[in-house]
């Protein structure tokens, strides 16, 4: 179906994406009100149609900078407010992404070691964020079976990083939320999404009301302490209970009631001072394996150069980390990657140093640094500030890297259920050209959301494109990025004049809340 505004010498249609809404339906259809006031009659219908999208009631008084081009040629096919610079979310992780593949190289990994020197034990992290409380009790076997049994202290050398553990600009509402974990070059991570920094607390409920409820701490430490004031209740009555860590401290606050018979309430709960927590860890671990510390553990010390080695570990290279990093959004990789390419580039684990890197590399695929902020390396920072026309160019570029279908890959992908593969878009686009087509990284925080990446059209072109949603007062516009994505996907010569049903799958995800959903544990996507 041709829209009322396309050139006759134009046989290239668009089918409209199942997913959308009503409302976005009757806008890219010139329906209720027509076309945006201004729009040229000679617009082709691709343009059209995109504007109408755009034209949707919940983006009045909000930004919008969108850009499609086409992949091969870096042609420009639409734009609007394309150098408007908005908050990105985690569409930052793209420049971050892809500066470290190009800085650090597909293949890096970062050692943990254990040495010693005059009668101490240092553990030395170079900022693994996939440590595990098995791959500490690991080196602690090693540790034991090389024949060390007594040791003076344990010192925790973190020094490779350094000791700002919060990005710039993230906020006290979070903190205790584990997609704000702190960072550091040691540290230890819960589970196989390697949520580092952070705890996988379990309230269950007792067994009669009255009774406290039973909690479990993943990995089992005591570095952080349970203040248990809940209730169990009844069952039936309403379940409030929360877990939040108390700020500045390592006291894990478990409140409300739990009726009994309910469902365990689980939580990931970033750590205060993760080179604490990793220090624990590995304390226990040896200790589990015959290795006495004497004295108390000491932190943030550089371990001496003739220190010899005892034990060592090696994480997945970047290319396998780039999995659970970009599919599911994860901060703290973000941040660990920045903090790396600071240390590779200018010998400076710091933030500052990592971003300049970054800025070099995206400078030098032609995109225009002088356009945009960055501050943190993951998007939690509301100080972020990239137009889509940078991202389009970043994602053109990068297709020449002898790295890209490594970095491609990790992109989530429309409606794949898999979350190692759908990621944050597994519940998204289903039922529509876009499904198992579009690649893209997600982006939220409250206000602000985007999408960028690549779709292959109805011809069998591939586009890129970036939509930078901000300011608006909806509780999501998630749908109306979905809908400029599918739109492109069914856009072609040929295309059917009509779109199958709304997919269940999206339509009932409903107004989700302006976080990644990767980030709503246990729950997620």
């Amino acid at each position: 179906m041709n829209t009322p505004g396309s050139r006759k010498s134009s046989a290239r249609t668009w089918t409209w994406p199942a997913a959308a809404t009503a409302s976005l339906l009757a806008l890219a259809l010139g329906l209720g009100g027509g076309a945006p006031a201004g729009a040229d009659p000679d617009d082709d219908g691709l343009k059209q149609a995109l504007d109408n999208v755009l034209a949707d009631e919940r983006l009045e008084g909000a930004l919008a900078s969108v850009v499609v081009a086409d992949a091969a040629s870096g042609e420009t096919l639409y734009e609007h407010s394309a150098a408007t610079r908005l908050m990105p979310a985690s569409n930052t992780k793209l420049p971050t992404s892809a500066a470290a593949m190009e800085l650090l190289g597909p293949d890096h990994t970062w050692p943990t070691d254990v040495l010693t020197a005059r009668g101490d034990l240092y553990l030395r992290g170079s900022g693994d964020p996939t440590m595990l409380a098995a791959d500490y009790d690991a080196l602690a076997a090693k540790v034991a079976a090389a024949g060390v049994d007594e040791v003076d202290r344990l010192v925790a050398d973190d020094t490779r990083f350094d000791a700002v553990r919060l990005g710039n600009g993230w906020s006290a509402d979070y903190e205790s939320d584990y997609y704000a974990m702190q960072i550091s070059a040691l540290t230890v991570a819960p589970d196989t999404d390697y949520d580092a920094g952070t705890v996988v607390v379990e309230a269950y409920p007792g067994k009669r009301p009255g009774a406290r409820p039973r909690v479990k701490v993943t990995p089992p430490t005591d570095y952080v302490k349970i203040d248990n004031r809940g209730r169990t209740v009844p069952e039936g009555e309403r379940d409030t209970l929360g877990i939040a860590r108390e700020h500045g401290t390592n006291t894990i606050v478990v409140s409300g009631n739990i009726p009994v018979k309910a469902n365990a309430t689980k939580e990931w709960i970033t750590v205060w001072e993760p080179t604490g927590y990793a220090a624990a860890v590995f304390r226990d671990a040896l200790e589990r394996h015959g290795v006495e510390v004497e004295g108390r553990t000491r932190l943030g010390r550089a371990t001496p150069e003739r220190a010899r080695p005892v034990a060592s570990h090696s994480s997945m290279p970047l290319k396998d980390l780039l999995i659970p990093f970009m599919k599911l959004s994860n901060n703290g990789h973000a941040e660990v990657l920045t903090k790396t390419i600071g240390v590779e580039t200018a010998d400076a684990g710091t933030w500052g140093a990592g971003l300049r890197g970054v800025s070099s590399y995206l400078t030098s695929v032609g995109v225009d640094t002088s356009t945009l902020r960055q501050v943190d390396g993951s998007g939690l920072s509301r100080g972020n500030m990239i137009p889509s026309r940078e991202f389009v160019k970043l994602l053109t570029a990068v297709q020449d890297e002898p790295w890209f279908d490594t970095w491609y890959t990790s992109l989530p992908v429309a409606c794949d259920p898999d979350r190692f593969v759908g990621g944050t878009l597994r519940s998204r686009m289903c039922d529509t050209p876009a499904e198992g087509n579009a690649r893209a990284k997600t982006g939220s925080l409250t206000g602000a959301s985007a999408l960028s990446g690549y779709v292959t059209d109805a011809d069998g072109r591939e586009l890129v494109f970036s939509v930078v949603l901000n300011n608006y007062l909806a509780g999501s516009v998630k749908d109306i990025e979905d809908a400029v994505v599918t739109t492109l996907a069914g856009y072609g010569e040929g295309s059917p004049e009509t779109a199958p049903s709304p997919s269940t799958r999206s339509a009932e995800r409903g107004a989700d809340a302006d976080v990644e959903c990767a980030w709503l544990k246990p729950r997620g996507c």
